[in-house]
């Protein structure tokens, strides 16, 4: 009879826990693994970055929190699965826009199963793409439909907007 009082009191347990913050499950950047840091998003919802240190000449790592504020994210650990699928790497200190110029890469970011499933690694992307001028969305399509288009509109910075709507005009070539 006791077992049957047990088991609806720890469910309510359980439920209000999830209900209040929690010092458990808060992510504090300079607190995380290496291996966990890149891709991470903090309680404050800062990203976490990987950065390098040399105490005493010799180059250690650390993880630390930038000055970059996530919308609608916090409290985020990103998954081995979106790591893979988005074909990024957590042992890489910063990013950078070069990643878009390889062809490998924008083909794993394009990828429904990042693209669609990776929330927090496409708006980090999103948002590096914007600062070189380019709309993520429509250089993935330009991507889906011609790779090598898709890269030498990269480069020529055709890839810019959202009024492009999905098709990106080609720069002219120079043959």
């Amino acid at each position: 009879m006791e077992s049957h009082l047990i088991v609806p009191s720890m469910a309510l347990l359980i439920s209000i826990s999830l209900l209040l913050p929690s010092s458990f499950g808060s992510v504090i950047c300079e607190d995380l693994p290496l291996d966990l840091c890149a891709f991470s998003i903090s309680s404050t919802g800062k990203r976490c970055l990987l950065e390098m240190s040399f105490p005493n000449m010799e180059h250690e790592y650390q993880c630390t929190m930038a000055d970059v504020k996530v919308e609608r994210i916090s409290d985020w650990i990103e998954t081995d699965d979106c790591v893979k699928a988005c074909g990024v790497d957590r042992s890489a200190v910063g990013i950078s826009s070069d990643d878009f110029l390889q062809p490998r890469f924008t083909a794993k970011l394009c990828s429904s199963a990042c693209y669609q499933s990776c929330p927090n690694i496409v708006d980090l992307y999103s948002n590096l793409a914007a600062a070189e001028g380019v709309y993520l969305p429509d250089l993935c399509e330009a991507r889906r439909l011609n790779t090598r288009r898709s890269i030498v509109e990269l480069r020529s910075g055709v890839a810019t907007g959202p009024a492009a709507s999905g098709l990106v005009a080609v720069a002219p070539s120079t043959a």
